[in-house]
């Protein structure tokens, strides 16, 4: 009997890249200042929310995540602003 080799499957080399990206994205936000992190937060936040809305909705998906993420990154901004001033 000869031992087979297993070639992986297209969608698990997927799911293995992106898992990749993902731990590197996360290892580059560790040298953030708190007002880059809240800006990175509330546009990714704001990328999701957009991109989910309109893909319910039906839409351009891309155009929803790009004013999402503009509106959550204007939104981290003044929350830091805001913070920063002791309103």
């Amino acid at each position: 009997m000869t031992p087979t080799t297993r070639i992986p499957s297209t969608k698990n080399k997927a799911i293995l890249a992106f898992s990749l990206v993902c731990l590197l994205g996360l290892g580059a936000c560790s040298d953030l200042s708190t007002q880059q992190q809240r800006l990175l937060t509330g546009g990714a936040i704001g990328a999701t929310a957009g991109a989910l809305s309109i893909a319910l909705t039906g839409g351009c998906v891309a155009c929803g995540a790009a004013i999402g993420g503009a509106v959550g990154a204007g939104t981290g901004y003044l929350y830091d602003y805001i913070d920063n001033k002791g309103y």
